[in-house]
Order: structure tokens, then C-alpha cells, then sequence
């Protein structure tokens, strides 16, 4: 159980990095990265890394499409989470 903490962090780190990034490079009129990427890290289990890089870097928070895939994201994960321990609880008993 310990190496699904270590990748939740891994992921949420370089999602935290990403937005980091993005941000400097918003700044700089330089490429930036896409949407569709910072989504998909997020996806993977770094939406926690992803949302404290958005508050931390004030970056994407005014922009209401991506917060909507964002939310939609944390929630699907959620929903996920509680479809899991449902079935562990079931397994236990």
C-alpha cells in the first residue's frame, strides 16, 4: 500500500511543477503547456498537486472552462474513492 502513496505524491508533484511552469511561462510570452496536459496529470492522481500549484502560482483560477474540467476531475476521483472502499468494506465483513 505504501508504493500508491509514493506515486500519489509523485504525480502530484510534477502536477504542482507543471502549473509552476505554465504560470512562468505565461508571464514570459513563452510556449506554454497545454491544457489538455495539466488535465491529464491531474487525471492521473495529481489533482491535489494541481490545485495547490493553482492556488499557490494564482494560476488558471479565473479561467472557468478548466476549473470545470478540474472540478469534474476531483469529482469523478471522489466517486471513484468511495466506489473503492465500498468494496473493501464489503470484502472485510
Amino acid at each position: 500500500m505504501p508504493l500508491i502513496y509514493f506515486y500519489f505524491l509523485l504525480v502530484s508533484l510534477i502536477c504542482f511543477i507543471l502549473i509552476g511552469f505554465d504560470k512562468k511561462a505565461a508571464r514570459n510570452r513563452k510556449r506554454r503547456i497545454p491544457e489538455t496536459t495539466l488535465l491529464l496529470w491531474c487525471l492521473f492522481g495529481g489533482s491535489i498537486g494541481g490545485g495547490i500549484g493553482m492556488w499557490v502560482f494564482k494560476h488558471k483560477t479565473s479561467k472557468r472552462s478548466f476549473l470545470w474540467k478540474l472540478y469534474g476531475i476531483i469529482l469523478f476521483q471522489i466517486l471513484i474513492g468511495l466506489v473503492l472502499y465500498y468494496y473493501e468494506v464489503i470484502r472485510v465483513y
